[in-house]
């Protein structure tokens, strides 16, 4: 396998200001990436969102959608990049390896997710690219890292204000949110609301509707139907209804749909947040929503 630079997404990146933020999707598909004709609209990559603002430039979760991202951050070498993961299954850690920044001794990388048991961030990297998986090993790695935990808390990275809650998925998953100046992202990719098989508090509901409490973008898992939903139960992942009534109970402005199932087409989708939306505009909800769909960038003026 060589890993060398591909020809970056045609997509004009928007730039981050320090009069905006910029929110863009690198990858929304849930568990595996899916290509192909029928997901060509909202992208077959797994879960990378990237938040930008001035000199502050945030990278969340690490699927297949982060190697595109990559291909771009590599024109920018002798940069500090920050990445924080939600949890580490596959689908949103899948692109690290093949992120050509790790490969660049000029990039510096600080990297922070949510410690799982007794396996710390480095070890879990490091283990993904071990030959049973990877070709490539880990001591390769030319980049400048640093690895760091953190599970419910709070941090200070540039000009942006992170906090973090434990959310319903299997494993120890976090959801963030990311407040520049005014304005407020929460970026929670894999949570089962109505889920009764996690260790969480009985008021872990109201929390969740204060930590998205009037957002100016949720980006909420949405994989399910809420006629599929009763045989997917404890799989980890909400409902497109479930999502908007979180939105709603939060005074979230606007949500964007995420995670999406690798078998939905792009058709399908625009089924169902048609159907959504209408239900929601004849109910009086004040929710702008749509499904994510990768390469678009959301702006939002400070």
């Amino acid at each position: 396998m060589t890993l060398q630079p591909e020809a970056a997404p045609s997509a004009e990146l928007a730039e981050g200001s320090d009069d905006a933020v910029i929110a863009r999707c690198w990858g929304a598909r849930g568990s595996i990436p899916s290509p192909g004709p029928d997901t060509a609209r909202y992208g077959g990559n797994t879960t990378s969102f990237e938040v930008r603002s001035g000199d502050t430039r945030l990278i969340f979760d690490a699927g297949s959608g982060l190697r595109l991202l990559g291909l771009e951050l590599v024109k920018d070498p002798g940069t500090l990049y920050h990445i924080f993961l939600t949890h580490f299954h596959w689908d949103h850690i899948q692109g690290f390896p093949f992120f050509l920044p790790l490969y660049h001794p000029e990039i510096e990388l600080k990297i922070t997710g949510p410690k799982q048991n007794n396996i710390d961030v480095r070890s879990l990297f490091a283990g993904q690219m071990g030959p049973i998986y990877f070709p490539v090993p880990f001591s390769v790695v030319a980049a400048t890292m640093s690895f760091a935990h953190l599970n419910e808390g709070e941090l200070q990275v540039g000009s942006a204000t992170l906090k973090t809650m434990r959310v319903k998925h299997p494993s120890y998953v976090i959801g963030y949110r990311i407040e520049v100046g005014s304005k407020v992202i929460c970026f929670i990719p894999d949570n089962e609301i109505e889920g009764d098989i996690y260790e969480v508090d009985d008021g872990w509901y109201d929390r969740l509707v204060e930590f998205v409490r009037d957002a100016d973008l949720l980006i909420h898992d949405s994989m399910y139907t809420d006629e599929e939903y009763p045989t997917r139960k404890g799989w980890g992942h909400s409902t497109f209804s479930q999502s908007l009534k979180l939105a709603e109970d939060g005074g979230v402005k606007k949500l964007l749909f995420f995670h999406h199932d690798p078998t939905r087409s792009d058709d399908e989708l625009d089924e169902i947040v048609t159907r959504v939306r209408e239900d929601a505009l004849a109910r009086g909800s004040a929710v702008e929503m749509e499904a994510a769909a990768e390469g678009i960038d959301i702006k939002l003026e400070k």
